[in-house]
């Protein structure tokens, strides 16, 4: 009863705290911050914080963290005491009013009865660089981050664009994320602490341009496992956290407006457009109505009045519209609350929108190989929508979070096609209209628990999240005339509304997925060898759920007519045809297209973390994880898809703490790669952009890796690092994507490589230039790069079916090399940044070649990216002017025919895809109350 009343206490203060703008009490600041072990990196519970010479003091929550609230204006000293540990004092720490201090310390075992009575003493701004080296090297495995500070000084909007300036990673398709040159499929993404699932309805992906990059925390990759990760990485594990409890209360405003040098102020064209498509959702209108016709009634045939009656019941407005592309504009608007409670607990909130609308023109796209030569113009309207809404509340040793993040895409889509093609001896004209709405909806809620005196956690977890994929009336529509017709006034351009294909269909698809997991850690320090160590262990379980529905429709002349062909796009579907029954409704049966998946994932783990003198560090332990999956096609005649495994995952992470600033790390860990729901499915989906066929394979295996990595780290002051890499990867199994060529139309789809190898080395610097010349503006200035170099060999699957053109390749998606590198300087005491980024991928293979196509390949870019900010207003404003990919250089898919490795464009190589996607400035402000 009396921990409801203080639940019902606790809900009741929230709600008023997030109504109310009250801040601080009139005239106070307060100082807060997280303690932590020197040698672990862990934080430290129960650490006693006070003011010296007061009796106000507090003891760390079970996150470490400490808040000493309602100090009047001045300088403070603060002392830390904890039991085992050496004392701090630490004097000049400042606060004013209305401000909070933030003063992260760490402290150090004692290592005698006698060091247990000093007192070590130290400054604010000196023990602020201690705690920020300690984050650094205490790592258990070898990973690589970004901070929030770090991302609001790049112009990034999206967690992809963050993703690009972390070592060794690179983005594909402006979402999907390459790291170690290892495709998406190969790299796990974790949100607050749970698995997401794939958000692409054909592939193994998560689309990261769906979390804008104002509500991340922190972003980590882990490039190494321990046992507490989930086990189906191999290039990384990208943790993204987002902000949890404020330091202070606060509200936050921005606005943002961007011009595109290939698309703003052009003429923007497109299909029918909606009011509500700006705020991310269509009205419904393109949807199939609820009474439409079944697969089995279209294919047995309607009755004319079932036939006209379903006909315009379909929506038929089959204008191009035209408009002037507006700049790309973003909203976003935050606020944060926090109230400390009595006996230390403490209250907080944060919640933020954000918003984005941008209508982006890729004029041009060049598709010349084999017996096409096309020049596509493609319009896409796209409006991103987000909110996060997270609470905790910290009473006694003990932390509740309940973290909520809603995100979505609406693409609409228009391409307009003109081209040759010499299989067909025709000119063709072909239109697309394709509206994509992506969501992504998750909801944790977490408790961390400190039992006993020794100091051992508990962690829980339960989260459900939601992936919906709805592509709602994808319309196709292709008119061609021969070439021998050319020049012959009588003869114009015909649609193919005579025969139903995938190519020529109307889609409907639905992909909704609820994902169900729980999660329970814990942790006891313990003495091992006379040394410290960390006991762990945790069970986890995940419940994947999928339902994939899609139809292919059309609508078919009954008897062929030259002049209705030969309409205009506007007319070809006229409601006079309609209604005389001219057209016939048809259908592909979907049978073998549609498909329910479910899988269960179950893990349990255990772990130990030894420090075997004041150097070494080794986190060793095995995970245990058992796969079950089912998949079924709506058709009954085709055998469902089954696959039970259990692994055994060991992992081993060692360290050696060479001095304070150098770190020598070695690792071997056993990884996994499961095919996704899709690529198991038999499921064919027409691509009209890469004009083929992608369908799964049922008959994919899993994929184990074995790998091993070592490390060298060298720190020469807070915030800087300069650390090379080396690691191994040995593949058996790998799921690829291939050119499946046997038939006439191409088919990407998937096979296991029964062996492949990957391995390279990474260069991470990141270093103020005072060592060139010791004055202010070389202090102020960092320089920083990344560099992956990496090598892959694949062989090929003998029973493919195909006669393959390659027996051994590297790796689809794997960059021999990857580039990031960077320059920033501040001004005015911070109050004016400058930031210069460039980027780089090598040329990476996209989709391994089959028995008649080649592979494809696609050809580097140079980026640079630029920034400008400035704070004004008593640095409660800033304004940032971003200049991005200024160079615009060329994006090229290609076909390297003359085997050069490098791309020369037509005749010497054939292009799949080649446009530019238009160089980005804008201009933002933000103003935090």
């Amino acid at each position: 009863m009396k921990s409801q009343l203080q639940f019902k206490k606790a809900i009741t203060t929230l709600i008023c705290i997030i109504t109310s703008a009250a801040g601080f009490a009139q005239g106070t600041g307060k100082i807060s911050g997280t303690v932590s072990d020197k040698k672990s990196g862990e934080t430290l519970i129960g650490v006693t914080v006070k003011i010296k010479g007061t009796t106000k003091g507090m003891a760390t929550d079970v996150d470490g963290k400490y808040s000493l609230p309602a100090l009047a204006d001045g300088k403070y000293i603060v002392v830390f005491q904890y039991v085992g540990y050496a004392g701090k004092e630490i004097d000049e720490v400042e606060v004013s009013t209305g401000r909070t201090t933030v003063l992260n310390v760490i402290l150090e075992e004692a290592g005698s009865q006698n060091l247990n009575e000093v007192v070590i003493k130290g400054s604010f701004a000196k023990e602020s660089v201690n705690a920020l080296y300690a984050q650094q090297k205490n790592s258990a495995a070898i990973s690589d981050g970004i901070s929030s500070e770090l991302i609001k000084r790049s112009p990034d909007k999206n967690t992809s664009d963050v993703l690009k300036r972390v070592s060794g990673a690179t983005i594909q398709d402006n979402k999907f994320v390459v790291i170690r040159g290892l495709s998406d499929r190969y790299n796990s993404a974790m949100l607050d602490g749970a698995s997401l699932p794939s958000t692409e309805p054909n592939r193994k992906a998560f689309s990261f341009d769906i979390v804008p990059s104002n509500l991340v925390d922190n972003l980590i990759i882990n490039k190494t496992a321990t046992p507490d990760l989930p086990g189906d990485f191999t290039g990384g594990a990208i943790q993204i956290l987002t902000k949890d409890i404020p330091e202070q209360n606060f509200i936050s405003i921005g606005a943002g407006a961007g011009y595109n040098t290939a698309s703003t102020f052009k003429d923007f064209k497109s299909g029918t457009r909606n009011a509500s498509d700006y705020f991310g959702f269509d009205n419904g209108n393109k949807q199939l109505p609820g009474n439409f016709p079944t697969t089995n009634q279209i294919i047995n045939v309607l009755s004319p009045e079932q036939n006209i009656k379903a006909l315009r019941s379909l929506p038929q407005d089959w204008n191009i519209y035209s408009m002037s592309a507006l700049p790309t504009q973003n909203y976003q608007f935050t606020v944060g609350r926090v109230k400390d409670l009595k006996d230390n607990s403490k209250i907080g909130a944060i919640l933020s929108l954000t918003y984005r609308n941008a209508q982006t023109i890729y004029e041009n796209v060049e598709r010349d190989y084999y017996d096409f030569d096309y020049r596509d113009n493609v319009y896409k309207f796209s409006t991103n929508i987000g909110a996060l809404a997270n609470f905790a509340y910290t009473f006694g040793k003990s932390k509740i979070t309940f973290k909520n993040i809603y995100n979505r895409i609406c693409d609409d889509q228009f391409l307009s096609r003109t081209g040759t093609n010499q299989n067909t001896q025709s000119d063709v004209k072909f239109f697309a209209f394709d509206l994509m709405q992506k969501s992504l909806f998750k909801s944790t809620i977490e408790g961390n628990h400190q039992l006993g005196e020794r100091n051992a956690k508990i962690n829980w977890s339960l989260s459900y999240s939601n992936i919906l994929n709805d592509q709602p009336d994808q319309r196709k529509v292709s008119y061609t005339r021969l070439f021998a017709d050319a020049n012959n006034p009588d003869v114009g351009f015909a649609a193919n509304v005579s025969t139903l294909g995938k190519e020529n269909t109307r889609l409907f698809s639905k992909l909704n997925e609820d994902s169900y997991a729980a999660a329970v850690n814990y942790s006891l320090p313990i003495n091992m060898f006379s040394n410290s160590a960390t006991f762990k262990a945790g069970l986890t379980a995940q419940y994947r759920d999928r339902t994939f529905d899609v139809r292919f429709l059309g609508l078919l002349l009954r008897n062929d007519d030259a002049a209705v062909r030969e309409r205009p796009l506007s007319q070809l579907f006229g409601k006079d045809l309609l209604d005389n029954n001219i057209y016939k409704l048809d259908e592909i049966p979907n049978g073998l297209d549609s498909y329910t998946s479910n899988s269960l994932t179950n893990a349990g783990y255990l772990m130990l973390d030894n420090k075997i003198g004041d150097k070494v560090r080794l986190v060793w332990g095995a995970r245990v994880e058992q796969f079950n999956l089912n998949l079924e096609s709506k058709d009954a005649s085709v055998a469902s898809v089954k696959q039970n495994y259990t692994d055994i995952l060991p992992s081993a992470n060692f360290t050696y703490s060479l001095t304070d600033k150098i770190n020598l790390r070695a690792s071997y860990y056993r990884t996994l790669a499961r095919p996704e729901f899709r690529e198991l499915s038999v499921s064919s989906y027409y691509d009209y952009e890469l004009l083929a066929l992608q369908q799964g394979n049922p008959d994919l295996k899993r994929a184990a890796i074995n790998n091993a990595d070592i490390r060298f780290e060298l720190y020469p002051a807070a915030g800087q690092i300069i650390s090379v890499s080396g690691f191994y990867k040995k593949f058996k199994d790998a799921i690829e994507t291939f050119n499946s060529d046997a038939a006439s139309t191409r088919i990407i789809t998937y096979f296991n490589s029964p062996k492949a190898t990957v391995y390279g080395i990474e260069f991470e610097l990141r270093k103020s230039l005072e060592f060139i010349l010791e004055n202010d503006f070389m202090r102020n200035t960092t320089a920083y790069a990344n560099v992956s170099l990496v090598k892959s060999k694949v062989d090929n699957p003998v029973n493919s079916g195909l006669n393959l053109k390659e027996g051994s390749r590297p790796m689809v998606g794997q960059a021999p090399y990857v580039i990031n590198a960077g320059l920033q300087h501040s001004f005015l005491d911070n109050k004016l940044t400058f930031n210069a980024l460039y980027n780089k991928v090598g040329r990476r293979l996209y989709i391994a070649a089959g028995g008649a196509y080649p592979s494809v390949w696609e050809a580097p870019r140079d980026v640079i990216d630029l920034q400008l900010g400035l704070k004004v207003l008593k640095n409660k404003g800033e304004l940032k002017f971003n200049a991005g990919d200024i160079l615009n250089e060329k994006s090229v898919l290609y076909y390297d025919q003359n085997t050069n490795k490098k791309y020369d464009g037509s005749p010497a190589d054939d292009t799949l895809s080649g446009f530019r996607y238009g160089s980005n400035y804008s201009i933002a402000f933000s103003y935090t109350f």
